[in-house]
């Protein structure tokens, strides 16, 4: 039987951990703030992984494949992104017994490499768009570390793309961040708030940076997938160039996106409840498992058993399902085995209600059971997972409905978040000294986004009172 987790409402920080480990997704590296991806947590990985690569081809992205190691002076080409990721950049000092000449960084980001590779491919506006990605992992020395939501090694994909104008760069940026809105809300079934990161937030090197905000069943913020829009900031340090339509050498626009494991710990945080996980269909490794129930004095109904789990297996079709015919193991035990799991749909098979013809069928995300008859349950699967898929939704989608408030002053701010944590709305000028006031007014405010379905309004900014047509997402955030 499994170990019973910490209760959410008891100590959240614990219940997630306990669910990671307890679950078996991924436990602790002996190297300080490195984890070990498990069989369960990574066949959720590749099925985000696929859902998302399958988007970038659609959308016209290639993929490539650089090196882990990144010369220091590829590094320094570029001021401001050296200096923003100088304190989590881990360093190769010595090759077997010889010290290196160079130090060599384990990359953190790819755009420098990336960007000195192309400096020798871009020659022609007919060499553009370049539109690639790259699925890799990366390392950032990070002083406190969480499974999935923060490691000093995490996997991810990083798209990188070169255009000929601003505007079309500026699409890009929008592609990518559309790209991860799909990936949160359709597959993930987490709703996300879009915007645009002050520029105390952006990405450093950029000349803005936009993000899908989620928020976690505690109400505070992860983000969850960011797209940058370059410039020629990095294009120019390096070095690439090419001649465009009218025969004028001209430095491309650049962007980049990039999506990571961390959206893992999202969708536990988002999802999960006192049982354990709580997997989206779409993405869940496991749809459907079947319990066979028997009893060792009845060999007949055993057999029944048996037969009708054979048959619901062999009609499933393309659903990922398990019979879990595992001996030894009470049925209960079963039941709390795949809960804590998060397995979306469990179908209980006993032969008290095969002589009726039914099998019993019972919901993850809300623990309602009910029979089902036995002929075509396998062909309905689909559509009772897009129920589950349905409703998982709805439930992330009241919840962040319910705690999304609007403010208008500081101190309606502090009395926002005066008893819990909540996603504020606000009016913001975006000047520095009205970022500092708003994160000062509670502990561990930050802006997440200014946002995109909002930007335009007219209002007066919540800290100064001057005029402003930005409206910004105010919230704690791991």
């Amino acid at each position: 039987m499994p170990k019973a987790i910490t209760r959410k409402s008891e100590d959240f920080d614990r219940w997630y951990t306990d669910t990671v480990r307890r679950a078996e997704l991924a436990d602790y590296a002996p190297v300080r703030g490195c984890m070990v991806i498990r069989p369960y947590g990574y066949a959720l990985w590749e099925r985000i992984q696929r859902a998302l690569d399958d988007m970038l081809k659609r959308t016209g992205h290639e993929n490539m494949y650089f090196p882990l190691l990144i010369p220091e002076s590829y590094l320094l080409k570029e001021a401001e992104h050296v200096k923003g990721f100088a304190p989590e950049v881990a360093w190769v000092t010595q090759g077997g017994q010889k010290e290196l000449e160079e130090r060599l960084a384990i990359r953190p980001t790819s755009e420098t490499i990336i960007c000195s590779m192309f400096a020798d491919w871009i020659h022609s506006y007919r060499d553009l768009p370049v539109l690639i990605n790259q699925w890799a992992n990366v390392m950032r020395w990070e002083k406190r570390t969480r499974l999935f939501l923060r490691t000093s090694e995490f996997l991810w994909q990083e798209a990188h793309t070169f255009h000929e104008t601003h505007a079309q760069a500026a699409a890009e940026v929008d592609t990518g961040l559309e790209c991860y809105r799909e990936l949160a809300e359709e597959w993930l079934a987490i709703p996300v708030i879009p915007g645009r990161k002050t520029e105390s937030e952006k990405f450093a090197g950029a000349e803005y940076t936009l993000s899908i905000e989620a928020m976690m069943s505690d109400g505070w913020a992860l983000q969850s997938g960011t797209s940058h829009h370059l410039g020629q900031n990095f294009t120019r340090a390096y070095g690439i160039s090419f001649s465009d339509r009218e025969n004028v050498l001209q430095h491309p626009f650049q962007t980049s996106w990039g999506l990571s494991t961390r959206i893992i710990g999202g969708l536990i945080m988002a999802h999960g409840d006192d049982a354990g996980l709580v997997m989206p269909p779409r993405v869940a490794p496991i749809q459907v498992v079947v319990v066979p129930v028997t009893r060792s004095n009845d060999p007949e109904g055993a057999a029944a058993v048996d037969e009708a789990c054979r048959r619901i297996a062999a009609e499933a079709g393309d659903v990922r399902l398990r019979v879990d015919r595992r001996e030894g193991i009470r049925p209960g035990e079963k039941y709390a085995h795949w809960e804590l799991r998060g397995v979306p749909l469990r179908l209980t098979v006993g032969a008290r209600d095969l002589a009726t013809g039914q099998v019993t069928v019972t919901r993850r995300v809300d623990g309602e059971s009910w029979a089902e008859p036995l002929d075509g349950v396998a062909a309905r699967l689909p559509a009772l997972l897009d129920e589950v898929q349905a409703r998982i939704r709805s439930r992330a989608e009241g919840l962040l409905r319910d705690r999304s408030v609007e403010v208008r002053s500081l101190d309606e701010l502090r009395e926002a978040f005066a008893e819990r944590p909540v996603f504020a709305n606000a009016p913001f000028c975006e000047r520095p000294a009205c970022e500092e006031a708003v994160t000062s007014a509670a502990h561990a405010l930050t802006i997440r986004v200014l946002r995109r379905d909002r930007s335009g309004e007219v209002g007066r900014c919540l800290a100064c009172g001057e005029a402003s047509s930005e409206v910004a997402l105010i919230a704690r955030a791991y």
